[in-house]
């Protein structure tokens, strides 16, 4: 799955836990499988995990074993919204040469 559009203009490190995050909207990760999935240390995804959560783009639970986050509603993109949002090369292809 892909972030919505209006949220990938973020910091790096916010923008690829929005990414992870939405790749596994449905289970969620803990803060250990987030640090697998984006590439920065601990001493940069702790501040933009807390950025994150103040604007509300990300959702935490317990879950009595630990911590698990989510997207919040709106941060992943529906597929059929981005097919419209977004064009294909096909249609710029078609576009540029007047096909």
């Amino acid at each position: 799955m892909a972030v919505s559009p209006e949220h990938r203009d973020r910091d790096e490190v916010e923008f690829e836990v929005l990414a992870a995050l939405a790749d596994r909207a449905e289970e969620g990760m803990s803060v250990l499988e987030l640090r697998a999935a984006v590439d920065a240390d601990i001493d940069r995804l702790e501040p933009a995990l807390g950025d994150l959560k103040d604007e509300g783009l990300i959702e935490v639970e317990s879950n009595g074993d630990g911590v698990v986050l989510y997207p919040a509603e709106g941060v992943v993109a529906d597929p059929e919204e981005l097919d419209e949002a977004e064009p294909s090369v096909l249609e710029i292809i078609r576009e540029r040469f007047g096909f």
